[in-house]
């Protein structure tokens, strides 16, 4: 049970700390990983799946070993490892500021803004436009950058929230269905989906649970999944933007212009389009949504302790019988 607690207080400093400072502004350790996993990929790169699972083995492995190493140091390092993984409070201060520039009229200052939230084209969109774009990428991130690490911080400690992390960043490098990426990519695509499928759903079931906070029902957000989650090309993505779109009682979806060109995505939600008014309660339901994850996260890292420990019970109390007998 120790360590559960151990688990469970480093995951509560690990975000305190994050909504009050956010990411570090220099030595991120993340980008650090990224320029790791660049150079590796000079020398482990060649157009077929297979070089791409080997990719992942080497660099997520050394990730969950470090993690491993680390474990057995208490509530600390769960705490570092937390604030380091975690990128919910920059999200909702992006959103912010997005939407001050947009309410100001600044839609230069908005394009700017842009790139840090999603790889859509800014210069195509108008004001309504970049609130769709923003507003999307708050709730896709909010599962990616907040909830899926603290589930997995909560089940495997350090090393659960770094192995997260190393996944979710080599999926946003080379994920991509491009003509380099399209085979060397494929494990890192399929990771990320996999290591993301109970987070989205939970995210989408707390995007439920708080929706009153925004003028939302949670029968709405419910119903909105059910019919149009799957209509997403992304697994995960689907259910956290159609529970968003039904929690704010939006449409999200439709024409989405990229530098690459133009996908026709489906359409989520009944209601209208978001408008930069709409921002404001986006942040506000990520931030509620952050916070119902975190109480989850704690929740689950004590029980699993306490499985954990009886399990270890019943096992030494069955070897004192058969030693007995």
């Amino acid at each position: 049970m120790r360590r559960g607690v151990s688990t469970a207080a480093g995951l509560l400093i690990g975000f305190t700390l994050d909504r009050a400072f956010g990411d570090p502004r220099r030595w991120h350790p993340v980008a650090g990983f990224g320029a790791v996993a660049v150079s590796v990929e000079s020398v482990t790169y060649t157009d077929h799946r297979a070089a791409g699972v080997a990719h992942e083995l080497v660099l997520v492995g050394s990730v969950v070993g470090a993690g491993l190493a680390l474990r057995r140091g208490g509530a600390v390092p769960v705490a570092l490892a937390t604030w380091t993984v975690l990128g919910g409070r920059s999200l909702t201060r992006t959103g912010l500021d997005m939407a001050r520039r947009l309410e100001s009229g600044d839609l230069s200052g908005a394009r700017e803004l842009l790139p840090a939230l999603c790889g859509r084209d800014p210069e195509a969109l108008d004001a309504d436009g970049l609130a769709r774009a923003t507003l999307e990428s708050i709730a896709e991130n909010t599962s990616d950058a907040t909830v899926a690490p603290l589930v997995w911080g909560a089940v495997a400690g350090v090393p659960g929230l770094l192995g997260y992390r190393a996944i979710n960043t080599l999926d946003a490098m080379i994920g991509y269905r491009n003509e380099r990426y399209l085979r060397f990519g494929w494990a890192a695509a399929r990771l990320d989906d996999a290591a993301n499928l109970l987070p989205a759903r939970l995210t989408g079931l707390l995007t439920a649970l708080v929706a009153p906070g925004v003028g939302g029902r949670p029968g709405t957000v419910l119903r909105t999944w059910r019919r149009d989650g799957g209509r997403h090309p992304s697994p995960n993505a689907g259910v956290v933007e159609a529970a968003a779109a039904g929690a704010l009682g939006v449409r999200l979806g439709g024409r989405t212009e990229y530098r690459h060109g133009v996908e026709q995505r489906p359409e989520l939600g009944a209601g209208e389009p978001p408008t930069v008014a709409d921002l404001r309660r986006a942040v506000r339901l990520s931030e509620l949504v952050q916070f119902a994850a975190l109480g989850s996260a704690v929740a689950v890292a004590l029980l699993c302790a306490s499985v954990r420990e009886r399990a270890r019970g019943r096992a030494r109390a069955g070897h004192a019988g058969r030693t007995r007998r």
